[in-house]
């Protein structure tokens, strides 16, 4: 027999629901359910209202009767991470603060390649490790699904090994991890040829294995002059497609230009966008394709934000992710970042929430999250607070005091 359980009484439950996918969102379209319950049977929501009216339609149920005030508001998404490396790039940060570029530290041994080669290091089982670790901090910070890309290994046996850790990684974490192919990060230094050749050696002799081993469904690659130019890409997406995988692009971020080719593959997400200029904001926005603000990249780099405001004003659907990752976004800190984005972009409490729940689930093509609502899964995250407005006010600070994961309290500051 399914076992159901009815938790509140909440001082507010924000749901998420009613709201469009794309465009501006004022904080007079949030919903805001006042003494609320939520009423789950195993890992989905089956009723979402008033506390007490919950309580007397099912009789039956057991309840988690919260003491005190609280908010509940969707379990963040994560859209767009690279949680699973090897080695430290704290020595980066360091020159990057002294004055050096993203490029002068890249020429000088660091950068993404040294990342490289210091996962190649590592066992499969470190980076397992390593990985779950990573991950369940982003859930103590309220984060219950993640998407992890590989993109440290660079060949063929090393780029599956980073899948199959982010995999075995998935088995055990608390979030919920969402694998994706990057093996378009970089050109190795130590690959002997072209841009081309090597793409069409990851393309022939990788994606078949992705799925036969059901490691990813998603593949990205990133779009700029220190990696692959929208030319040397076309076989690899065109590849991509025949294969029936998913695409998503490292787009606009110190160049314009990777958003145009995401949107003629049809990705479903182009992330990054910091360097994108009123022209690629208009074609994003008269797309499917989400756009992805990546604030931990502009805070740990230094540079300008993704247009966030002309993004939405213009039309397009803005989902914001962390970009956790050991060079240019150690933090990994999303609700914090996302604070921060809205605090300089000035977007509405409602489109920062929209940004890290149900817009951030459709950039993982995700229709079964981001939202509080009757058949979705019980992904909640929980705040000691009697307004809703003190999450974000707070910048990051504010953390959970509970966490349910697929119906299951799987944090509690409180123990």
């Amino acid at each position: 027999m399914k076992k159901r359980t009815l938790i509140g009484p909440f001082k507010q439950i924000i749901p998420m629901s009613g709201m469009q996918l794309k465009g501006a969102i004022a904080d007079q379209e949030l919903e805001v359910i006042e003494d609320g319950g939520i009423l789950i049977e195993d890992h989905l929501i089956i009723a979402v209202g008033n506390f007490k009216a919950l309580a007397a339609e099912f009789p039956e149920v057991s309840t988690k009767v919260l003491n005190g005030n609280h908010v509940c508001v969707p379990g963040f998404i994560d859209a767009h991470t690279h949680i699973c490396f090897g080695g430290s790039r704290a020595k980066d940060y360091a020159m990057r603060n002294a004055g050096k570029t993203y490029l002068e530290i890249a020429h000088s041994g660091g950068g993404i390649w040294d990342t490289v080669t210091q996962t190649r290091k590592a066992s499969i089982e470190e980076l397992t490790k390593s990985t779950i670790k990573r991950a369940n901090r982003h859930l103590k910070n309220g984060t219950t699904t993640l998407e992890v890309k590989s993109g440290y290994g660079l060949t063929v046996s090393e780029e599956l090994k980073m899948l199959r850790a982010i995999k075995l990684a998935n088995d055990q974490a608390l979030p919920e991890l969402i694998s994706t192919c990057l093996a378009a990060h970089m050109l190795p230094k130590d690959f002997k040829g072209s841009e081309t050749e090597y793409l069409k050696e990851i393309s022939e002799q990788l994606f078949p294995i992705l799925k036969e081993e059901k490691l990813a469904n998603r593949i990205d690659a990133f779009i700029e002059q220190s990696a692959f130019s929208a030319d040397d890409i076309q076989g690899y997406f065109n590849k991509a497609n025949e294969l029936n995988f998913d695409i998503t692009v490292h787009a606009d971020q110190f160049t314009p230009g990777g958003s145009n080719v995401a949107v003629k593959f049809n990705a479903i997400s182009a992330d990054h966008l910091e360097a994108s200029t009123d022209t690629e904001i208009a074609i994003l926005a008269n797309s499917n394709t989400i756009a992805v603000a990546l604030p931990g990249a502009s805070i740990g780099l230094g540079c300008n934000f993704t247009p966030a405001r002309k993004l939405l004003d213009a039309g397009a659907a803005l989902a914001i992710a962390s970009d956790h990752n050991p060079g240019s976004a150690p933090m990994g800190d999303l609700l914090t970042q996302a604070s921060i984005l809205g605090t300089f972009e000035k977007l509405t409490n409602a489109e920062v929430l929209a940004g890290i729940t149900f817009r951030a689930a459709a950039a993982l093509k995700l229709k079964d999250r981001g939202k509080l609502e009757k058949g979705l899964l019980a992904d909640l995250a929980v705040f000691h607070s009697d307004n809703y407005q003190d999450i974000l006010y707070n910048q990051g600070n504010l953390k959970p005091c509970m966490v349910w994961k697929n119906g299951a309290l799987v944090f509690d500051r409180h123990k």
